[in-house]
């Protein structure tokens, strides 16, 4: 069911662009194809790629990233109404501040870098999360979401999804993964930093999710208590999310 041939759309101009459609939620019921779809940014997209975005029907976009990442690569569909949910990047600060003291930048700094990115998702920008859900449950019209790559702050934006709609978390991570299968990253080299730790940033590991899913396991009530108490998602909402979202 991951590798779904109508699960990833091949694009030009983006790389991660995907469905979230036919995992099994609550109920065994089927995540509706053609209503969520993941992304990396949609910057560089061509006429081609308009044209095929268009056909699916998409009528909101829902944008991760900062401020400066979105002036910088910006885009414009027809029809197509933009949310700015804007979440700044912390990773490349990091890295500049580390550099900036004489230290090396390793794979293994890399690793916790993104790690503590993921658990600064669930505590610190949770009323990003509630926001998009409210977007979510007023209206079931098709979607896009995405940041710069797609696999960060987006994978975990689709791993709320999917685990609000009761996807096991078994096929969420696997879905999470996929972009090791579809992102193409930039240049390793030319950058003034190591290859080996940039090829960490790149791509995604279980261990990084897996740190924003112990924290919110931490929380009272684990996934429940924290789509209740901090995304708004309580037994009435999740029930309104799933009529629109499942089969």
């Amino acid at each position: 069911m991951v590798n779904h041939p109508d699960r990833a759309r091949r694009l030009v101009g983006a790389t991660n662009f995907r469905d979230l459609g036919g995992y099994l939620g609550v109920g065994g019921r089927p995540v509706r194809w053609r209503r969520l779809y993941r992304s990396d940014h949609l910057g560089g997209l061509t006429d081609s790629d308009r044209q095929a975005l268009q056909a699916l029907g998409i009528r909101r976009s829902f944008d991760f990233r900062g401020v400066t990442e979105r002036a910088a690569a910006p885009y414009d569909l027809p029809g197509l109404v933009q949310h700015s949910l804007s979440i700044e990047p912390t990773v490349a600060q990091r890295i500049h501040d580390l550099m900036g003291q004489g230290q090396s930048f390793t794979p293994e700094l890399a690793a916790e870098f993104m790690r503590e990115l993921y658990r600064g998702l669930v505590d610190d920008q949770s009323h990003r999360f509630a926001e998009f859900f409210e977007h979510l449950l007023a209206s079931d019209d098709p979607v896009v979401f995405h940041c710069t790559a797609g696999k960060d702050r987006t994978g975990f934006a689709a791993a709320l999804i999917l685990l609000a709609l009761g996807v096991p978390r078994e096929q969420v991570m696997q879905d999470y993964l996929l972009t090791n299968e579809l992102y193409r990253h930039p240049p390793l080299r030319g950058t003034g930093l190591p290859p080996d730790a940039l090829r960490v940033l790149w791509l995604v590991q279980p261990d990084f999710l897996q740190a924003a899913l112990t924290g919110i396991d931490a929380h009272a009530g684990g996934i429940d208590g924290y789509l209740q108490h901090r995304l708004g998602l309580g037994p009435g909402q999740r029930e309104e999310l799933a009529q629109r979202y499942l089969e």
